[in-house]
């Protein structure tokens, strides 16, 4: 590996161009190219990242110590294995594939071959997610809403690829323990695919945690509160606030008070630290925060919340 990491961006749609104009800032990186096979759309996005632009992946596989993946979930493996088998280090868009098959798949040639893989579950390096993830200790209720309206850029996804999954990953972080047993509930409203879905999953040791997400809401919302013996918080994504409320004694008096306090956590681009923290990993040799296996354990999550909607709606 030269001193600056040689990078490339291979799908430059909404998201990707993000990753490219990042990697482009970095003094210790180099993009090398993006790739898509709009060639109109490479070459834009190349001429605002300053690198070259390419319609086929190939070319760059012998170029590049590291790629981020920014396609469509069903061509993830595809896109993703020539280069996981020559040790192209990974940031793979969230979540890992489209089937759990897949998911192994990509994970056991990344293992196999060394390649550091990140999965893009951007949500971990929400800077409200980090601040509430030092204050839990024994939580054993979780309730997470993330609520919008419809974005036609999703429309090929249901709303448990595209927006659940990032509060399975959150959950499941921060409970630290084994599902037991998921139920779930949704249905189309806009689309062919599931719109609106709640998910409740109980955890081995009794922790319970209860999942909405809406594409089709007239507010935005995305919050997570957590219940655990010594108090309630409840993160606001949107504001970055963390509320909590917690029991104090008092002395004389028959029970504690509830003392409530809100912080203020100081907003970070997220895209931009995850992107920062892979770079260091490859730099590092160290594995990332979100492995292969963590994206492989929220996919199979996912898939089970979709499986047993399809089975209470005869689907």
């Amino acid at each position: 590996m030269t001193n600056q990491l040689r990078v490339a961006v291979v799908g430059v749609g909404y998201l990707g161009r993000f990753h490219a104009l990042i990697y482009s800032r970095m003094p210790e990186v180099v993009l090398v190219g993006v790739v898509d096979p709009d060639a109109d759309r490479a070459h834009a996005v190349a001429a605002e990242a300053g690198c070259a632009a390419f319609t086929d992946a190939e070319a760059l596989l012998k170029r590049v110590d590291a790629v981020s993946i920014v396609v469509p979930t069903r061509v993830h493996l595809e896109v993703a294995a020539p280069f996981l088998r020559r040790g192209v280090h990974m940031m793979l868009e969230k979540p890992i594939a489209a089937t759990r098959e897949e998911g192994e798949e990509i994970v056991r040639l990344a293992e196999r071959s060394g390649a550091i893989l990140q999965i893009g579950h951007l949500e971990r390096f929400n800077a409200g997610v980090m601040a509430l993830a030092q204050r839990i200790s024994a939580p054993r209720y979780m309730e997470a809403q993330r609520m919008g309206g419809f974005t036609e850029r999703a429309a090929d996804v249901d709303v448990i690829s595209d927006l659940m999954i990032h509060d399975i990953d959150i959950i499941l972080a921060l409970m630290g323990a084994p599902i037991r047993r998921i139920a779930a509930v949704g249905t189309p409203v806009l689309t062919e695919h599931i719109d609106i879905a709640n998910a409740r999953l109980e955890f081995t040791g009794g922790a319970v945690a209860n999942v909405v997400a809406s594409r089709v809401s007239d507010k935005k919302m995305r919050r997570i509160r957590v219940f655990q013996p010594s108090g309630y918080l409840s993160l606001d994504f949107i504001t970055q606030t963390i509320d909590i409320a917690y029991p104090k004694e008092t002395p004389g008096a028959e029970r504690p008070e509830i003392v409530r306090e809100r912080i203020q956590v100081e907003p970070v681009k997220p895209l931009d630290r995850e992107i920062e923290a892979f770079v260091q990993c490859v730099r590092a040799s160290r594995p990332p925060l979100v492995d292969g296996r963590v994206g492989l354990e929220a996919l199979k999550v996912a898939l089970e919340v979709r499986s047993g909607i399809r089975t209470n709606t005869g689907g």
